[in-house]
């Protein structure tokens, strides 16, 4: 019978990948999430009842050991930026990290893969860093051999970085930017899935930092995704103390609210986050040591940011429209 992967958080951005390389190795796959019926997307990546998605909570003991019933390999990849709530950076980060790793420990699942994020730091002034260095120590302390990947943002269809970017660059002749200076070094999500594979397959354990061939500025990143949308933006730097007061306003009003009106424009702890570069560090193991070659972000951005673009996918063809009226 062919292996088992569970992935918890399999229907999420990166999880998705790692589903579908493992459908592709003919691993069945399990894909762990809090609303299988919004991830039934999933079934397709491989044959008939090969790829399959599971009610599981991983707040929850029980839910999180029947997800993982006779598994031979498993992958977190659940994460949060929702700061309260019951699925917090605690709750989900470093208390949930803590949990999948011990149950597949104790019940002798012989591979462990955990998505952190660089960064990671318990001593950080930012909630979802230190739960992530608290989730990474957990992980460490219950499964040894486990492969932690610790990511910079990732870019890919459905990320949340350039296509943030680029959706804001419609609603104005300004693009306002907070931590414009701070450095950043994407990294394509089908490579860091490829680095998750080598994982769950055993051919790989230890901590390594994933980062893409580029290091820039968010500015010199921006500036890259409004060439590729063919848009034309004045892009300020927002001052931090600006941001600072711009986000305590966003938090108290969806604290008010009672968390009915979510904060998904800018919190304080994404403020504090944008204040430190986020680049692979010196002498970290990376991408090239798992032998991958990292993906330039210039090769994928075209492939999904050009419904942005003023005519979206007919803007190639009113240029060349355009020529042919210039050249006549």
């Amino acid at each position: 019978m062919s292996k088992l992967v569970t992935i918890y958080g399999g229907s999420g951005f990166v999880g998705r990948h790692i589903a579908r390389r493992m459908a592709k190795e003919g691993w069945r796959v399990r894909v762990a999430v809090r609303r299988p019926n919004e991830a039934l997307f999933v079934k397709p990546y491989g044959a008939v009842g090969q790829v399959e998605p599971v009610l599981c909570n991983i707040r929850n003991e029980h839910s999180v050991l029947a997800a993982m019933a006779g598994a031979d390999a498993v992958v977190n990849c659940v994460g949060t930026f929702d700061k309260r709530g019951k699925n917090n950076f605690d709750a989900v980060q470093a208390e949930g990290a803590e949990r999948i790793a011990r149950l597949a420990a104790e019940t002798g699942v012989a591979t462990l893969v955990h998505i952190s994020a660089i960064g990671a730091d318990t001593e950080s002034d930012s909630d979802y860093a230190r739960t992530k260095a608290e989730g990474e120590a957990a992980v460490k302390a219950a499964f040894p051999g486990a492969l932690i990947l610790r990511p910079s943002v990732m870019f890919g269809p459905d990320d949340g970085f350039f296509n943030r970017f680029a959706s804001m660059a419609r609603l104005g002749p300004i693009l306002p930017l907070v931590g414009a200076s701070t450095k950043f070094q994407p990294v394509y999500v089908d490579d860091v899935a490829q680095a998750a594979v080598l994982g769950i397959q055993g051919e790989a354990r230890g901590t390594y930092e994933l980062g893409g061939p580029e290091v820039g500025t968010l500015r010199d990143f921006v500036d890259q995704m409004l060439a590729v949308i063919h848009r034309r933006r004045l892009v300020v730097n927002m001052p931090f103390w600006k941001a600072r007061m711009i986000a305590w306003l966003l938090d108290a009003g969806s604290f008010l609210t009672g968390g009915l009106v979510a904060n998904r424009i800018l919190t304080r702890d994404q403020v504090r986050m944008l204040r430190h570069d986020n680049v692979v560090a010196d002498g970290a193991q990376g991408l090239s040591d798992l032998g991958i070659a990292a993906t330039p972000a210039g090769a994928i951005l075209p492939d999904y940011l050009w419904r942005f673009r003023p005519a979206g996918q007919y803007d190639a063809i009113k240029d060349s429209a355009r020529n042919l009226r210039r050249s006549s």
